[in-house]
């Protein structure tokens, strides 16, 4: 157990110094913004040190200066007077009382003082700049500095000071700040590393190493449990994650399921297609016999063998290219919406009625086998739905319509069952989602929409309740001028 554990703490020791992890460079960051901002302290930081080391010094001068108030002439040997200067750390003081200045001590002449410093007119831009520019004095250089007397002895004071010890405090002082710089950065540094490695980059991580492992093997993988809360935006990222992992996971079995379906059906079309052809024949022989009846009936089924057959070959390169393109064309829909009567009437017995309130002479532009598709697909739906009702008080009913909007053929199926349910409402044209009844495949509503679409039209579900539902189908006429004369 120990090894892996030095190897866990080995890799977290690299991604906390490692520029490249976002805990690395998070670490790093938090420390260079707080030396920044210690820079930026560092300033009147050393600017008021060297102020308050200058009150310090006039102070001590001033409280030097008092010994010469004990003695009866005012007088202290030169020995004492060193003593008392070195104590100050000034070499000269220099009082003004009743407008007179008096040299109260000082080590042999008036030492030469070139720079002046009145403590009375000072300002911050002032003493950020005379701070700064200490350092760059020679140690030997004297300042005048002058100022108000603090206990009251006199009109004003002033010293003279050597720069070489204000430097060397201050330097001590910048090597302090320095090192306390270091440390609150490196305790900070750690403190806002832990913190928010619990709360970001740890889940973070989480989210990263989960895509990369369902990004491998995505079939396989099983989607990330979410363990932030989801009010914050780690949550909300793990649950939409999650989903997505979950939904594409679907998609992808669902594909494979496809592809394998689409394999039988590749070898079943093959095979109905010879059935197909075999009947087509025999029917053909159907139209030459002399029963008026069979003869009535035989072109009808000749036609339906012909699509059935066209449906087949269609079918084995729809994995490929998808639905042909339409071949456009004149179609008196009202003669279309009766071959799809008779089908359905054929397959549903009499327990379904189709009224076909098409207007005469209703020609519109549109390929006609498609269009037989679509009202067949829409038709037939709705008939199942009516033979599923359980209530049979009222008989089935599917009515198709048509009527011109503008340049565009507007044809609806309507009918008065049960309507479709919220659920299948909601994956309407999702094939292998929107079926509305149990067992159903929902794939004749996407093959509708499918070449509704392919004919720059749409087909949408404009109403659905208790009271039935109503499919709407919009086409665009190529010759909308025609339309006028063939709706008359």
């Amino acid at each position: 157990p120990a090894a892996p554990m030095g190897r866990k703490l080995l890799i977290s020791a690299r991604r906390l110094f490692l520029w490249r992890s976002l805990s690395g460079r998070l670490l790093w960051l938090t420390a260079a913004f707080v030396l920044l901002a210690e820079v930026l302290i560092y300033a009147p930081s050393i600017a008021n040190y060297r102020l308050t080391w200058l009150n310090e010094r006039m102070d001590a001068a001033q409280i030097a200066s008092l010994a010469l108030e004990a003695t009866p002439d005012q007088m202290v040997s030169e020995e004492l007077t060193k003593e008392l200067l070195a104590n100050a750390e000034v070499e000269a003081v220099t009082l003004r009382r009743d407008n007179r200045r008096e040299l109260i001590l000082a080590m042999g002449d008036m030492p030469r003082a070139p720079l002046l410093v009145d403590m009375r007119k000072t300002n911050p831009l002032r003493r950020l700049r005379d701070g700064i520019g200490t350092f760059f004095m020679l140690d030997d250089t004297r300042l005048l500095v002058m100022g108000a007397p603090r206990l009251g002895a006199g009109e004003m004071i002033e010293i003279v000071v050597p720069v070489g010890p204000l430097k060397r405090d201050m330097l001590v002082h910048s090597k302090n700040i320095f090192i306390l710089s270091i440390i609150i950065s490196v305790i900070t540094a750690t403190l806002v590393y832990f913190a928010l490695s619990a709360a970001l980059v740890r889940p973070m991580r989480r989210l990263t190493e989960s895509m990369v492992r369902f990004q491998n093997n995505p079939e396989r993988e099983p989607p990330i449990k979410p363990e932030g809360a989801a009010a914050d935006e780690v949550g909300r990222a793990e649950l939409a994650l999650a989903e997505m992992q979950t939904e594409l996971r679907a998609a992808l079995s669902q594909k494979a399921r496809l592809a394998a379906l689409g394999a039988a059906v590749s070898k079943i079309n093959h095979d109905l297609r010879n059935i197909l052809t075999s009947a087509q024949l025999a029917s053909d022989r159907m139209t030459e016999s002399e029963d008026p009846r069979v003869r009535t009936l035989a072109p009808r089924l000749v036609a339906a063998l012909d699509r059935a057959i066209q449906l087949c070959r269609d079918t084995l390169h729809y994995g490929q290219s998808g639905e042909a393109a339409p071949d456009i064309g004149r179609v008196d829909l009202r003669r279309l919406v009766e071959e799809v009567s008779f089908g359905e009437t054929e397959a549903f017995g009499q327990s379904v009625d189709l009224v076909n309130e098409v207007p005469e002479g209703f020609d519109m532009d549109a390929d006609r086998a498609q269009l037989f598709r679509i009202l067949l697909n829409l038709s037939r739906n709705a008939a199942q739905a009516l033979s599923a009702q359980k209530d049979e008080k009222e008989r089935g009913k599917i009515v198709i319509t048509a009527e011109w909007a503008g340049a565009a053929a507007k044809v609806r199926v309507s009918d008065n069952g049960p309507g479709l349910p919220p659920r299948a409402i909601k994956h309407l044209f999702e094939p292998f989602k929107g079926s509305a009844r149990p067992g159903g495949s929902g794939l004749g509503l996407a093959i509708a929409r499918e070449l509704a679409h392919g004919h720059g039209g749409q087909l949408t579900l404009e109403s659905s309740s208790e009271d039935g539902a109503t499919f709407l189908i919009e086409l665009p006429n190529a010759h909308p001028g025609d339309k006028t004369d063939s709706a008359r």
